[in-house]
């Protein structure tokens, strides 16, 4: 008798209160499950713990709320109706593989994503595809919960800081207080406020996205006013966000810099989050003006927990259906197989510290600078180097700075100086990739970064790319991409940025400033594999 004959001589019909066997092959579904999505886990509860995503732990428990609320309201199922299981095994077992693939790569992001998608697939094997599909939007509501990949958040706060800033300084300026910006510098004459990474809105954008989500659903009214509602978020959080800066910035001006910190400045920050929430509720209630039936805001957001305890009791009702114990049966042959596969061997990488990275070289003569703890709390280096050489030879000095990552994929990765120069008063003036060659040396002809950053008159010349396990880089997604190729091919995430910095003078050329950074570059790369490793 064939596995399908097997199966198709089960019963299927639905059992009043406590189904034990249909509740057994869904925990087994769950359990054969969990270790592949264990290092997402891990890793989103370290996530929740920073200020940006500690709204996280909220997020499943609304996905269930949603979920468990248009089960409720759902028409009642008609057992005659044709129930098709089969799209929601297959994509059980897509996510499965696509949660194997993270772990074999060591990105807790994509095990986290796939989690999402099993949890759709499980919906769909449990409610069949004709029901399960009208039930994906709480399942879609988990996404809220995950933290944003490395690079996009960091491109993200830097640009949302910019944005910040300037409403900021036109929020100040409208009550004739003058004001100056340089970069993210907010310059009140006696006092300067650096609009920081925790200022850049991040910290309201997340939560306040998800509860606009939460409120279209929840909205009655046409699908443009629910669209209209989450659509509005962002651009409403950015907008408060400033006009908190503009507020600090004002009271900064009239009662001193003690306005800028402690209690008040966390005070702000919930009431503005308050506000956009409040806004949101405004919002609601004027566009159901619009219509020709408009009801109160108790009616237009439909919050409502009667008889959800009742729907959460039919997971004990579960009957055992031939969906239900394939996916569980393709669960354990996906993650056995996984078990049973031998574990991959990676290259071993052999280096240097940095401590021992030469200070004379060649006639330039290096001093060492620690970086500041919170730069190193956000760099999450595994080893870095901060070096400014002179030589009596050069009218300017040059630095080097290069961090090394032994990996690049569990919460640890390069933050590229695209986003991280901008900052503390300096603009981006150009950035572009530019070619260089250094014969007799690994390196050879390969291209950088080569970005010119000015703060009023003065100018600094930066090269800077990606040392990729013997690859050079300039583009931060092609890191990406090679992070996750080379961990699944070659089981090594190791790279290192590396960075040349040169104050330019005022009589000095661009040309110059290059050719002092390209001198100082050929006594250096010689040596540089010692402590990147090819």
């Amino acid at each position: 008798m064939s596995f399908s004959q097997s199966l198709s001589r089960l019963p299927l019909t639905p059992a009043q209160g406590l189904n034990l066997q249909g509740f057994l092959w869904f925990v087994l579904l769950c359990m054969v499950s969990l270790p592949v999505f264990w290092l997402g886990f891990v890793s989103l509860g370290n996530a929740w713990m920073t200020p940006e995503y500690s709204h996280g732990p909220l997020i499943p428990l609304i996905s269930l709320y949603l979920f468990l609320r248009e089960l409720r309201n759902a028409p009642p199922h008609d057992p005659a109706a044709p129930v098709s299981r089969m799209p929601g095994v297959i994509v059980v077992g897509l996510a499965l593989v696509f949660g194997i693939f993270g772990n074999l790569v060591r990105i807790p992001d994509v095990v986290t994503y796939a989690f999402i998608l099993w949890t759709g697939g499980v919906v769909l094997t449990c409610m069949g595809w004709q029901r399960g599909k009208h039930h994906q939007l709480p399942v879609l509501h988990l996404v809220f919960m995950l933290p944003l990949p490395q690079f996009l958040y960091w491109k993200l706060t830097i640009a949302l800081q910019l944005v910040s800033s300037e409403l900021g300084v036109w929020f100040i300026r409208m009550v004739d207080i003058p004001v100056f910006l340089e970069g993210n510098v907010i310059d009140l004459g006696v006092y300067k406020l650096q609009v920081a990474e925790a200022c850049s809105g991040l910290r309201y954008l997340f939560p306040i996205l998800s509860f606009s989500y939460l409120t279209a659903i929840l909205y009655r009214g046409p699908f443009w006013h629910k669209a209209l509602l989450f659509l509005t978020a962002a651009p409403l959080t950015i907008f408060m966000n400033s006009f908190r800066i503009g507020m600090i910035g004002i009271l900064v001006n009239y009662f001193g810099i003690e306005q800028a910190e402690g209690f008040l400045h966390v005070f702000e920050g919930w009431v503005i989050f308050g506000a956009c929430v409040g806004i949101l509720f405004l919002l609601a209630v004027v566009l159901q003006r619009t219509t020709r039936n408009p009801k109160t805001l108790a009616d237009t957001i439909d919050l409502d927990f009667q008889g959800l305890g009742g729907q959460a009791a039919k997971v004990l009702a579960l009957a055992p259906s031939r969906g239900l114990i394939a996916a569980a049966a393709v669960s354990t042959l996906v993650v056995g197989a996984w078990y049973a596969a031998p574990a991959p061997q990676g290259e071993r990488v052999v280096r240097e510290n940095f401590l021992f990275f030469p200070k004379q070289i060649d006639g330039w003569r290096g001093v060492s600078l620690p970086l500041e703890q919170a730069t190193q709390d956000v760099l999450k280096a595994t080893d870095y180097v901060n070096t400014t050489y002179t030589s009596p030879n050069e009218v300017q000095p040059v630095n080097f700075f290069s961090a090394f990552y032994q990996k690049q994929t569990e919460g640890a990765g390069i933050h590229s100086p695209e986003v991280c120069l901008p900052v503390g008063g300096w603009e981006m003036f150009s950035l572009q990739s530019v070619p260089v060659s250094f014969p007799g040396t690994v390196y050879g002809d390969f291209a950088v970064n080569r970005a010119v950053i000015q703060k009023g008159l003065s100018k600094q010349m930066v090269y800077y790319w990606f040392e990729q396990r013997g690859t050079r880089m300039t583009n931060d997604f092609a890191v990406k991409a090679g992070v996750v190729w080379d961990g699944l091919t070659r089981q090594r995430s190791d790279g290192a940025l590396v960075r040349f910095v040169t104050p330019m003078g005022r009589n000095e050329s661009e040309a110059d400033a290059e050719a002092r950074l390209q001198r100082f570059m050929a006594e250096v790369l010689p040596k540089l594999p010692r402590f990147i490793p090819e």
